[in-house]
């Protein structure tokens, strides 16, 4: 007798939980709050060292003295997603308002330049301090389309391709934002390496900073080399789809290369005289 009642009760147990499984909510459309990680010394100083001593001098003279630099600086980004779309912009913290008004101080300088050669250190001060606060993020992953809206001296709209992305699958998982996710490890079509944590709960294959390419959303992206992290902090379930009104109607759209071609052979972003090491530098410090 007693054997059947736990056997009745295994059944029960096991019926509810099928019942429960078929019926959990994987969102497509929410909004997440991610929490950037810059950290400053060692980022300057890889970006000084990258530069074989030639940019040193513009390095302290952008950065004082490095060892007394903040250690690390926080900001913050909302992505919205829906089936198709990501959309990630950044958030202005009310206790990183002062810091945040400090670091771009003078920035305006002179006015408005038509010339983006004018003012590359406006663009190295962005980096070093893990970028600027217009900074606006578009992934169309059915199309494989990408955006990027960022404020250097003034305002550009960068179109481009989804950069290509291999990864690699790992055993290893990590909680983020009350998900459980997967770690795999990255490499962008120019060698630079990733780590991603990404979870199937959430079925869109978007990320922060521009990462795509995976099962489920990334709530956890490192890129090492450069010192920087994002980690989700917390998502919230929307009926929303991304808004197609986020692009300055003045802001004139280029091209990543257009960028390039523009800023010429100025090494503000070290790299040394390789025009294609000169050119990934520019690219990663804008997008991450």
């Amino acid at each position: 007798m007693i054997k059947k009642i736990y056997t009745l009760l295994a059944l029960v147990c096991y019926f509810l939980l099928t019942v429960q499984a078929q019926h959990a909510y994987f969102p497509s459309k929410g909004i997440i709050s991610f929490e950037k990680e810059v950290y400053l010394r060692a980022r300057i100083r890889e970006m000084s060292n990258n530069s074989n001593g030639q940019n040193r001098g513009m390095m302290m003279r952008f950065g004082g003295n490095i060892d007394e630099i903040p250690e690390k600086n926080t900001s913050f980004f909302t992505l919205q997603f829906d089936e198709d779309e990501t959309l990630m912009q950044s958030v202005e913290a009310e206790e990183q308002r002062g810091t945040t008004r400090a670091n771009t101080a003078g920035s305006g300088r002179g006015g408005r330049s038509n010339n983006i050669n004018r003012r590359p250190g406006a663009m190295v001060r962005s980096s070093m301090r893990g970028g600027s606060r217009e900074k606006v993020f578009y992934q169309n992953i059915a199309t494989g389309k990408s955006a990027l809206q960022i404020e250097l001296d003034e305002k550009y709209l960068l179109e481009d391709s989804l950069q290509d992305i291999t990864w690699r699958f790992t055993d290893e998982y990590r909680e983020i934002a009350g998900y459980s996710c997967r770690r795999v490890n990255g490499a962008t079509s120019d060698s630079l390496y990733l780590i991603a944590f990404y979870t199937d709960q959430i079925p869109v294959a978007g990320g922060p900073a521009l990462a795509h390419g995976l099962p489920g959303m990334i709530l956890g992206l490192a890129i090492p080399e450069m010192h920087i992290n994002y980690w989700a902090r917390k998502v919230d379930f929307t009926v929303d789809n991304v808004p197609s009104s986020w692009k300055d109607k003045k802001v004139k759209a280029m091209s990543m290369q257009e960028l390039f071609q523009s800023l010429g052979n100025n090494r503000m972003f070290g790299g040394g005289s390789d025009p294609k090491q000169i050119k990934r530098n520019l690219l990663e410090n804008l997008i991450y």
